[in-house]
């Protein structure tokens, strides 16, 4: 393998260079997400949205990550990651707050969306997106022999689980119009949102060295 420093100087802008397209994806993703999701009355796809924003705050700790390893990697995590990891924690939690209270009224007044057609679109295009982040992420963090680089490919993964909640909710209402299956798949985002929050804490705590969105 080659070890030159050129070779490992590009893997590292390669880095550098996903966290940024991850955090701008993040945000495009969830303002199409929101603006549907809100206008369609779909919750799941709101919620999903949201996470796509909360993915942005834990993206920016990334980065930061990113940027302090390679310039020393025995340095400890910063505070700024740490703040950062707090931050996100707490988003999950309120969104998984938000989408608890949001789903119990659904059920109880029997809401149904609208429709449910940008939600599959958008978690098809999330789904093969995550995929190759999660090749690229994983490729560079092989070869720079970079242990947080592949944690953070395994946070990608669970980008992916919610997404493929999203493609199932979105489809199966859209072909059986049960009212359930919006509110069902908004439990299964609140799932891996306390997850991912309990998990951001630990980190910053540095309980857990594990990814703070999960493991593959």
């Amino acid at each position: 393998m080659d070890n030159s420093p050129s070779r490992v100087s590009r893997m590292w802008k390669a880095a550098l260079w996903l966290a940024i397209f991850t955090i701008l994806y993040n945000i495009a993703e969830g303002l199409v997400s929101v603006y549907f999701g809100a206008q369609d009355e779909t919750l799941t796809l709101f919620g999903f949205g949201v996470d796509s924003f909360i993915e942005v705050m834990s993206g920016i700790g990334i980065l930061a990550m990113v940027q302090r390893i390679r310039r020393n990697p025995e340095t400890q995590r910063s505070r700024f990651e740490q703040t950062a990891l707090r931050v996100t924690g707490t988003a999950f939690y309120l969104l998984a707050a938000g989408l608890g209270v949001t789903a119990v009224y659904n059920l109880l007044t029997g809401h149904k969306p609208e429709s449910t057609i940008p939600g599959l679109i958008i978690s098809v295009i999330s789904i093969a997106m995550m995929w190759a982040l999660v090749y690229a992420k994983r490729r560079v963090g092989r070869a720079l022999n970079s242990s947080p680089i592949l944690a953070d490919a395994n946070c990608t993964m669970v980008c992916i689980y919610m997404s493929v909640v999203l493609l199932v909710s979105s489809l199966v209402y859209q072909v059986t119009g049960f009212a359930w299956v919006d509110t069902l798949g908004a439990l299964g985002l609140i799932y891996f949102s306390v997850n991912e929050g309990k998990e951001a804490f630990e980190k910053a705590a540095n309980l857990s060295m594990n990814c703070c969105c999960g493991e593959d």
